[in-house]
């Protein structure tokens, strides 16, 4: 089989999905099944609508067009702030954009009009990461101007956190989000349908027993891929953290000092070399490399550490065993090394599944 590749488990990833989605559903919040790290994988997507997602949610309209073009007919939502280059694409595909700029609305607003189409739209809210969001004390005024748009729709308000700068969710957070979800519906005499708490870092907060106030949805894709939790990368209990694995072809395996020799400058990436003298060590060397995954971002099998990667190469330490050269090795991607590996040409993705899949399911 082709190496490198992805080896994705269908039932695995749909496993984790349906056991988030139903124990957020007995908190009273659904789960926006988002599939950027799937580059809008028709298959994934399925697997995920299988399990119970509400929706399915992405960042970029391309792959949004990939699931449309596969027939895909559950609501979408474009998660992130629409370029004004691209609100023709938007509309016609995406049943929901995120928004922040006014501007960027009415944008949205000529071109459904020019369709005849009816365009949700969700406010994201400054809560503190600094990623994006409209700030607190500027929403009741872009309510307002968004409201008077003809064929828009304001679905909800949202907001992101613990993605730019690691600012967890919390209650006092969570708190303020439906506060001001409260107060929009009181200016206004409106009903919010969609307050989007955040992503896969809302985990533990919402399963913590704590009041989740107005939150009814989080929008998840590292939980559901990776089984893991991004505030701290730790396994989520009774989840799959092998769903993904990313495997790589030794294409040399040789003796060689751990040290480097001559003058020594910055390296092709620009860090410098590691200054710990182990002696000779079994360096091997694998045919995947920065152009293809986040090398920081692998774990590899007990007995290979790895040492450093360039462009096309992962150099890793095999501790004194020789890996014979053709060897696959099989390594643990993380949401950094998952993102790069699945958007790289040269990293094929093998889909698998040990059962016969249903239909997807047509979202009504």
């Amino acid at each position: 089989m082709t190496t490198p590749r992805l080896e994705i488990d269908l039932d695995k990833i749909q496993h984790n999905t349906r056991t988030l989605v139903e124990m957020l559903a007995s908190r009273g919040i659904s789960v926006t099944g988002v599939t950027k790290a799937a580059l809008g994988s028709p298959e994934m997507a399925g697997a995920l609508l299988r399990a119970g997602v509400s929706a399915l949610g992405d960042s970029r309209i391309e792959n949004i067009e990939t699931m449309r073009l596969a027939r895909l007919t559950a609501p979408m939502t474009l998660i992130r702030t629409p370029m004004l280059s691209q609100v023709n694409r938007v509309v016609e595909h995406a049943d929901v954009s995120f928004n922040t700029e006014l501007d960027v609305i009415s944008k949205l607003s000529s071109a459904a009009q020019k369709t005849r189409r009816m365009h949700g739209v969700v406010l994201m809210i400054e809560l503190g990461d600094l990623r994006e969001g409209i700030m607190p004390g500027d929403l009741e005024d872009t309510v307002r101007k968004t409201l008077r748009l003809p064929n828009i729709a304001l679905k909800g308000i949202g907001t992101n956190l613990a993605c730019r700068s690691g600012v967890s969710p919390d209650s006092k957070n969570m708190a303020d989000l439906s506060a001001l979800a409260d107060s929009i519906e009181a200016t206004f005499n409106l009903k919010l349908s969609v307050v989007s708490g955040g992503n896969s870092g809302n985990l533990q907060w919402a399963l913590s027993g704590a009041e989740t106030g107005r939150i009814n949805d989080l929008r998840l894709g590292e939980a559901l891929l990776l089984g893991r939790e991004p505030l701290h990368r730790q396994p989520i209990e009774g989840l799959y953290t092998d769903a993904i694995t990313l495997v790589a072809e030794v294409i040399e395996s040789k003796v060689k000092p751990s040290q480097p020799w001559g003058e020594i400058a910055e390296t092709a990436f620009g860090a410098t070399a590691p200054a710990a003298d182990r002696g000779r060590i079994s360096q091997t060397i694998i045919a995947i490399g920065r152009q293809d995954t986040d090398p920081d971002g692998l774990e590899p099998p007990p007995g290979i550490e790895i040492l450093g990667a360039s462009s096309d190469h992962l150099i890793v330490d095999s501790s004194n065993r020789r890996v014979p050269v053709g060897t696959e090795i099989t390594f643990q991607p993380n949401y950094s090394a998952l993102v790069r590996a699945m958007t790289s040409p040269f990293v094929a993705k093998v889909v698998k599944s040990r059962s016969d899949a249903a239909p997807v399911p047509a979202c009504q």
